[in-house]
């Protein structure tokens, strides 16, 4: 039997992100480590790299997150990067979008052992949820899906002017260039690739960022959702 990854301790630099959430973040670095691992939510070879490489590389996302908008973190899984970014930053609502029971049970305990107030877990997949809840300004996701599919689930499910922020690697450039049309179809007016988290992350974690126009997932959507906000008038009326 191959004996469990210990989690080293929290380099300095949690420290400073974290701020007077510092425990908190380790409680759930503790969690990731143990149940995370025996639920088959991370992976056991992640947990020696579980600060850098998941954490500290989440919770730096802040930097490009407006004040006081709300989230939906898309296929949340473990609560990456939603959790670390809610620990960061109390100004903002976060929904955890998670179609499997097992990672939303997970979520769930998570939220209410850390005392996340502004955090919802919602168990469902984004196509399923849409004109469900309510649009929002910011959506998240990490290593959900290629950028032209996780577009299709993530930008409908915004406001107008809202934008998605994909933590990507290497592969960021290729992926946005070759999404181009796929994301403007979808009503992207605006793509960029930003760096995040110097000083705290080597390398800086990678985001792509998609803005989007009065019209989040194009014409294909705007029917769709304008009747799903139709049904959802006609239940509150009954």
């Amino acid at each position: 039997m191959t004996e469990a990854a210990e989690l080293p301790p929290a380099p300095e630099q949690a420290r400073e992100v974290f701020g007077d959430r510092f425990e908190d973040a380790v409680r759930y670095a503790e969690l990731l480590a143990e149940a995370g691992v025996q639920r088959g939510l991370i992976g056991p070879r992640e947990v020696p790299r579980l600060w850098e490489r998941h954490l500290l590389n989440c919770a730096v996302l802040s930097e490009v997150v407006p004040e006081g908008v709300t989230v939906c973190d898309v296929g949340s899984g473990a609560g990456l990067p939603g959790i670390p970014l809610a620990l960061v930053r109390e100004d903002i609502k976060i929904t955890l979008l998670e179609p499997l029971l097992r990672r939303t049970n997970f979520l769930t305990e998570v939220v209410e052992l850390l005392g996340l107030d502004h955090v919802t877990v919602v168990r469902g997949r984004a196509e399923e949820v849409m004109g469900k809840l309510p649009p929002v300004h910011v959506v998240t996701a990490r290593a959900v899906a290629p950028l032209d599919r996780l577009a299709t689930w993530g930008i409908p499910l915004l406001r107008p002017y809202g934008e998605m922020l994909a933590l990507k690697g290497d592969t960021a450039e290729e992926e946005l260039k070759s999404a181009a049309t796929a994301l403007s179809k979808l009503g992207a007016v605006e793509t960029s690739i930003v760096h995040v988290g110097e000083g705290v992350v080597d390398p800086m974690s990678t985001v792509v960022r998609v803005e989007v126009g009065e019209s989040p997932g194009g014409v294909r959507f705007a029917a769709k959702r304008a009747k799903a906000a139709r049904t959802g008038r006609a239940r509150r009326r009954r």
